[in-house]
């Protein structure tokens, strides 16, 4: 091999290396603007989705139990009654909402679940105050209530 060809072949081995560090450095500068951006999961509030007013009249803010899970979880599906008759029973005064992660991966994401099913409680002003990670009885989930100092009563 000739000396042009091997200065060639230097050449072409710089600049691919080059542009591996280029892109190395754009990722790790996209990570750092990604880790400053404000996670609504970890932040004091709820999702803005979730505080804003639908029509003219104020919704009074209440209590709110998010759960995570899947409709082909068996421990979600054990949960799903349970849900269901807390968000009858306390119509009003407590929000209960089930997010299937797999029909929602983003909402994973967005929660920051690590195992489904995950339940957070927040207060009415949208603080989080508590996260459960798998099956949570109903007497669990109104004693956990309980110790936050949150009155469900009528």
């Amino acid at each position: 091999m000739n000396k042009t060809a091997r200065i060639g072949i230097v050449v072409a081995l710089l600049v691919v290396a080059g542009a591996v560090m280029a892109i190395k450095q754009k990722n790790r500068e996209a990570s750092r603007a990604a880790d400053a951006t404000p996670n609504p999961a970890l932040s004091e509030s709820r999702p803005a989705e979730t505080t804003e007013a639908k029509g003219p009249a104020q919704k009074k803010a209440v209590p709110r139990l998010v759960d995570l899970g899947a409709g082909k979880c068996i421990p979600c599906k054990k949960m799903a009654p349970i849900l269901e008759e807390l968000r009858k029973e306390f119509a009003g005064r407590l929000d209960v909402e089930f997010i299937d992660v797999w029909e929602n991966p983003s909402a994973g994401e967005l929660y920051r679940i690590k195992l489904i099913p995950t339940q957070i409680f927040y207060d009415a002003s949208g603080k989080e105050l508590f996260r459960h990670e798998g099956f949570f009885s109903r007497e669990d989930i109104l004693a956990k209530w309980k110790e936050l100092g949150v009155d469900l009563g009528k």
